[in-house]
């Protein structure tokens, strides 16, 4: 993306997968040179960009260093990228735990000051009201400090009644495979403790959706979606709550090729699998989707500057609550009409967890309790809301 640091501009890269952890800004004279390493371009095609980028005959030393700090930064598709991967991925496979990877950045990774800023987001825990009826809620995954206003919305639909339920969390897969399930055993582990996975409805759904499950899907060793909503079910109902954390990958081939999501086998399978599994346990659990919505900007590939509710964001205002509407009507296919509508230019990272609940839960129907733009940076929005779906 392009660089934040103001005297320092060009291009930032970074790694979310977080194989590497080094952050690079680019110059803006050699951010045209990046094209070149395609896997099909030579060195002496790349020598040639670095000469008119420079005006300078004698680029081999610049040639170099460039070449090494990529490479040397996890950046290229070669030994030292491919050893940093298979590093990372047996260290999460071995590991017992799912630690807190955004805490200390996205939120206070000392106790007393998360507890403060948690009192804060929701104020007090006696706000909570009945809620009876209620099978699920949806909230944001973007920043808790952007978006708390509708965290809060959601998660003061919960009251104590729910304490005991195994949470389904639904949460977008960003970095996941299309098409696939994210599943893993390990516990999340945030400031407040450590939570706990029910291990025989993951085994089960595993065992039964096998084709569209990728077990202990080393993306939940990087994603915030879950990670955020386990810190907010363990500020009401204390460290070991139990979940059953899902990542949705997106279903891309449906939004860019057609048909519905469930065409894909192992898609079907799964959702079955889901529905199977919701109806038969509807009692003991209670759904929680970590969704976002429309992201419109620079940041997102717009060639416009985005200001949430001014311009281009009022129109895409009045799409949101379309699709909205149709998920509080429990209208699947509705829904993903509107989101193939353009091949999803609002690029609604949510779709699929959301797709995938209305699929598993048909007879929740919807209740939008508070919806948000927020400039995520100067030049880029994103949109989220509270909702709580109750069974009819």
């Amino acid at each position: 993306m392009p660089s934040p640091v103001a005297e320092r501009p060009g291009l930032l890269i970074r790694d979310p997968f977080r194989y590497s952890d080094i952050t690079l800004i680019i110059p803006p004279p050699l951010v045209e040179c990046l094209q070149y390493f395609d896997g099909e371009r030579t060195s002496l095609d790349l020598r040639e960009s670095l000469v008119r980028a420079t005006g300078d005959l004698q680029v081999g030393d610049l040639e170099q260093h460039l070449i090494d700090t990529l490479s040397g930064s996890g950046f290229l598709d070669d030994d030292t990228f491919a050893r940093m991967k298979d590093e990372r991925h047996r260290d999460f496979a071995a590991a017992p735990r799912r630690e807190a990877v955004h805490a200390g950045a996205a939120y206070p990774d000392e106790i007393d000051a998360l507890n403060t800023t948690m009192q804060r987001y929701m104020g007090e825990a006696a706000a909570m009201t009945s809620s009876d009826g209620l099978v699920g809620i949806a909230a944001p995954h973007v920043s808790p400090e952007g978006g708390w206003n509708s965290y809060r919305a959601a998660y003061r639909a919960l009251s104590p009644d729910y304490k005991d339920r195994t949470f389904v969390v639904l949460g977008t897969s960003h970095y996941g495979a299309p098409e696939r399930f994210g599943l893993t055993r390990k516990p999340y582990v945030t400031p407040f403790g450590e939570s706990t996975v029910d291990l025989p409805l993951v085994d089960w759904l595993a065992a039964k959706a096998e084709p569209a499950i990728q077990m202990e899907d080393y993306c939940h060793a990087v994603e915030h979606s879950i990670e955020f909503q386990v810190l907010f079910l363990q500020h009401l109902y204390g460290p070991d709550v139990r979940i059953m954390p899902i990542l949705c990958g997106s279903y891309a081939r449906s939004i860019y090729l057609g048909g519905k999501p469930e065409a894909d086998e192992g898609v079907n399978r799964f959702l079955d699998a889901l529905g199977e599994l919701a109806g038969r346990e509807s009692q003991r659990l209670f759904w929680v989707l970590g969704i976002d919505m429309a992201h419109i900007g620079r940041r997102y590939g717009d060639n416009f500057v985005a200001h949430a509710e001014r311009g281009e964001l009022e129109l895409v205002r009045e799409r949101d609550h379309r699709r909205i509407s149709r998920i509080e009507a429990s209208d699947a296919a509705g829904f993903w009409d509107l989101v193939q509508d353009n091949q999803d230019d609002l690029k609604w990272c949510g779709s699929a967890p959301l797709y995938t609940f209305l699929k598993a839960v048909p007879q929740a129907r919807g209740k939008l309790l508070r919806y948000e733009q927020w400039n995520i940076d100067p030049q880029s929005v994103v949109s989220f809301a509270g909702m709580s779906f109750s069974a009819v």
